[in-house]
């Protein structure tokens, strides 16, 4: 067992609707980390986190945009899209993130946005609350997740994925590998207490 205490924090990571089936960029099975990640909320994290791409329209990683970006037009500011899953237990988030506000410049991380200059103020935030280990959960595994866990790491903090807790667009191997490379660990839910 790993006990989770003060120190710790919960990161759920984009459980949006556009990333949710029937979602605009749907991750396979996406819904079925909700009821995993309510009931990690209640274990005594320091802090609970969640994450939303907020994108502006017309933003760079939008396939309508000129030039075209990699994904379908999702998670613009303001939209139901946009919304955190209704399913989501909000009472224990300390902190609602939006990421990828930037019309010009996308936003995995929920540390830094990908020109890896721009920084969130999470990291500060975390620091500030006291939080020295990080674990997180969410959509989706193979990009935002894998990416927050590893600048986490960067940032100095210890860094867990609660790989049950997330779904992936892709196989999860070569996320799995790369989360491995960079130090950060992998847990299963049922044995964080």
């Amino acid at each position: 067992m790993m006990p989770i205490s003060f120190r710790d924090a919960l990161l759920i990571i984009d459980v949006q609707n556009d990333f949710l089936p029937g979602g605009a960029l749907a991750v396979p099975d996406g819904d079925a980390v909700i009821p995993l990640i309510n009931r990690l909320a209640t274990l005594p994290f320091g802090a609970v986190v969640a994450t939303q791409d907020w994108h502006p329209p017309g933003h760079v990683s939008f396939q309508t945009s000129e030039p075209a970006g990699p994904w379908p037009q999702h998670c613009v500011a303001g939209t139901e899209g946009a919304a955190l899953a209704t399913g989501i237990v909000s009472a224990p988030v300390a902190l609602v993130l939006r990421k990828g506000r930037s019309k010009t410049v996308d936003s995995y991380s929920a540390f830094l946005d990908n020109d890896h200059v721009s920084a969130t103020g999470l990291a500060s935030w975390l620091r500030e609350v006291g939080v020295e280990r990080v674990f997180v959960a969410g959509l989706a595994l193979d990009y935002c997740v894998s990416a927050t866990a590893i600048d986490a790491k960067s940032a100095g903090f210890e860094s867990v994925v609660i790989v049950d807790a997330c779904r992936g667009i892709g196989p999860y191997d070569e996320a799995l590998q790369k989360l491995g490379a960079a130090g950060v660990g992998v847990v299963e839910s049922a044995a964080l207490a």
